[in-house]
């Protein structure tokens, strides 16, 4: 048999090798994701975050330029929402945790933006063949080492470029001893040949080229990887995903020069075992050709940030719905808000009603109702529940405006801000107290609501960090100035004087306990009216104090309150 033609035959063998365990790779990888995606859907999420994760997801959120209202830091870090985050994030990829944060920031004041996100949630909630197939085109994009996609893919705009000449000078030495000395003459030119191809390689790891293109190997692999998906997703024509895939499609047509150069530098399954890709890089360690052809990759996409973005947005979008269709599942009850139009030339207040409302992080919680029109203060013993209640009312405003979800059987609303004071504390990189934390973080509510616009705003114990005479009179007279028709504030104190002071501007609610074998049990129900019992001192007592102590404490107690002086106690020797 001709030697070239068994030459031919046994290149053609590998070929067909590699093209066979390409196809099984990605056939075991589809089936191992299938079964994974179908099982955790409507399960409550299983990932554990580092204490870094949710920093590095939240800075897509961060990069996006703010045109209008956000849930700024404090809320967020009042109501806990790092963890409502958690508990929903199911998404398959960087892009979908992106913008499903990003959207939990972002309120949509736009009832035909929610109208459209509630026809995908719901399209992907009762289609789960689609769902899943859409899925594992996601699953594709996969989710970075070092959390979001847009500080990985973006890293590329402020990249390094490489000084090629020692590579191109080798690269030329190489191919004219394969294609030159050795036709001539074949003993040595293999020679030749081999420690060229040797030096090639020590040159390769040596050089700083091939550093810096490790350095932003992740960015430009997830980039493929998502314009992979993006070919994909061309086979999708549902109407109800119209929107992100025409989007995604024109994207896409931006990077094709980018795509066709890249196949030398890198793959989107470089670092998924494809046996293509271990052959590839070996070329790529005798020939160079990922370095040289660096410099003209990265020009094709430093320019086009937004671009990127714009692919981020759209295959996100589509993975951060999918989640949701999924976090409604884990719920007990639920439903869709109703939006109220409220104009201020009408000169009517501002109104939530609700029914049956829980905090989304409990397993079995307690459901309250209430219609809220002007302020709200709500008194009671610790550990009565003032502070969940409250944390679910804000917690249901931002949902409602975001994912068109509330954890209620039924929520009527206008559109409306949310900000929080409650989780406050000292900040010791500042030197700030406590008190001037909570006095800045008060003052920025009071300066958004000078602008008219409808605001619900939550506060747990104003002015905590005072003494008693100016805490009160402080307070009071902060949440007098929350007044207007376009405001609901809610706030929750352990100072009864407040409900006597704000009757009229304020509704009293209370939360309350009950004593039982000594020991003191809350049902966590909203009633109407002020609290009219205290648990404090019933505490030392159940928990041993001296009972002469706890008496002493009592007696006082019921002293100020009749006569509104504290007596004076007596020295004594002990």
């Amino acid at each position: 048999m001709n030697p070239y033609f068994q030459v031919i035959i046994w290149a053609a063998g590998i070929v067909l090798l590699f093209v066979v365990l390409i196809a099984w790779n990605n056939h075991k990888w589809k089936k191992i994701q299938r079964n994974r995606i179908r099982r955790i859907f409507g399960k409550v999420p299983e990932r554990e975050y580092s204490p870094d994760d949710l920093e590095r997801i939240s800075h897509y959120f961060r990069r996006k330029e703010s045109a209008g209202f956000c849930i700024d830091d404090i809320t967020w870090n009042d109501l806990d929402m790092d963890r409502v985050f958690m508990q929903m994030n199911q998404t398959v990829s960087s892009p979908g945790e992106d913008v499903l944060y990003d959207m939990l920031r972002r309120p949509a004041f736009d009832k035909k933006i929610l109208e459209e996100r509630e026809k995908e949630i719901r399209f992907f909630d009762t289609h789960e063949q689609e769902r899943t197939e859409l899925q594992l085109m996601l699953a594709s994009v996969g989710k970075t080492r070092i959390g979001s996609l847009s500080d990985t893919v973006l890293a590329l705009k402020d990249a390094s470029v490489i000084d090629l000449k020692i590579h191109i000078v080798m690269l030329a030495a190489l191919l004219s001893s394969l294609f030159i000395l050795l036709p001539m003459y074949p003993m040595a030119g293999f020679l030749v040949f081999i420690c060229l191809m040797i030096a090639n390689i020590v040159i390769y790891y040596a050089s700083i080229g091939q550093k810096v293109i490790e350095a932003y190997l992740d960015c430009f692999n997830h980039l493929l990887k998502m314009l992979g998906a993006a070919d994909e997703m061309q086979t999708v024509d549902w109407p109800e995903v119209k929107k992100q895939m025409d989007a995604i499609r024109e994207g896409k047509k931006e990077f094709s020069r980018f795509r066709k150069k890249a196949v030398m530098l890198t793959s989107k399954n470089a670092d998924s075992g494809d046996p293509f890709q271990i052959f590839m890089s070996y070329v790529r360690m005798v020939f160079h050709v990922d370095i040289l052809m660096y410099n003209s990759v990265l020009k094709e996409v430093q320019d086009k940030t937004g671009q990127i973005m714009n692919l981020i947005d759209n295959i996100g979008e589509l993975d951060a719905l999918i989640s949701i269709a999924s976090f409604r599942r884990i719920l007990p009850e639920w439903c869709n808000p109703e939006f109220i139009l409220w104009k201020e030339e009408d000169h009517q207040p501002v109104r939530l009603e609700t029914e049956a409302l829980y905090h989304p992080l409990i397993s079995h919680p307690v459901t309250n109702s209430i219609t809220a029109e002007g302020g709200t203060l709500i008194t009671g013993s610790n550990a009565s529940g003032k502070s969940t209640f409250l944390k679910n009312v804000a917690i249901n405003g931002i949902l409602a405006q975001t994912i068109h979800t509330c954890t209620a059987s039924s929520c009527h609303m206008p559109f409306l801000k949310v900000m929080t004071s409650m989780a406050l504390r000292d900040d010791i990189s500042s030197g700030e107290s406590y008190f001037i934390v909570e006095i800045r973080s008060l003052k920025r509510i009071l300066d958004e609501s000078r602008k008219k616009e409808p605001l619900l705003c939550v506060i747990d114990e104003v002015l905590r960090g005072t003494n008693t005479i100016e805490r009160i009179a402080a307070s009071s007279q902060i949440l007098n100035a929350l007044r207007g028709n376009w405001m609901l504030p809610f706030a929750a104190t352990h100072d009864i004087e407040l409900s006597y002071i704000l009757d009229g501007i304020y509704r009293n609610y209370h939360f309350k306990e009950e004593v039982k074998d000594r020991e003191i049990v809350f049902n966590y129900l909203l009633q109407q009216g002020r609290a009219t019992t205290r648990n404090a001192i019933r505490l030392l007592d159940m928990l041993g104090y001296d009972p002469e102590l706890v008496k002493d404490a009592g007696n006082a107690a019921a002293e100020f309150e009749h006569t509104g002086v504290w007596k004076k106690i007596l020295a004594q020797k002990r």
